[in-house]
């Protein structure tokens, strides 16, 4: 059984998600409109994670995956301790989708990325052609800058 799964973070990297999820497939680029990109964690090796935000939006990839993705995800994403699997609604192609998608349980600081977290993510930007400014400004309203 298949199911959407939607990435904002380490794995918008195609290269990543073939190692991790072999069998998933890359369906769409979207935004994930009203959410935030933050990082949160110990400073310097924090990760990502969305947050309600009225106005602004986070440049996403919708995957495919199936039963074993997901099984590798929740390992990955440190799933139920670390992240939380919320359904949210996205327009592919002009339609809404339900998909699901992590989200950081609570309590976790704001914190800088490692910078070698920060370029695995950058390339998945570039490869979407997502413009940078998404993840840059991530990162600045994460360190307090």
């Amino acid at each position: 059984m298949s199911k959407l799964y939607l990435a904002y973070g380490s794995n918008l990297n195609l290269q990543q998600m073939a190692y991790r999820c072999p069998t998933a497939r890359m369906v769409a680029t979207t935004y994930l409109e009203h959410y935030k990109l933050t990082f949160r964690g110990h400073n310097g090796n924090a990760v990502a994670t969305v947050e309600p935000s009225e106005n602004d939006r986070v440049p996403v990839m919708i995957w495919e995956i199936f039963d074993a993705d997901e099984d590798s995800l929740d390992i990955y994403e440190g799933f139920p301790r670390l992240y939380r699997k919320e359904n949210v609604t996205v327009k592919i192609d002009g339609r809404k989708t339900q998909v699901m998608m992590y989200v950081m349980n609570p309590g976790r600081p704001l914190g800088k990325p490692s910078a070698y977290y920060y370029a695995t993510i950058l390339q998945g930007y570039r490869t979407s052609k997502f413009d940078p400014v998404y993840l840059k400004e991530g990162v600045m309203r994460s360190v307090g800058k």
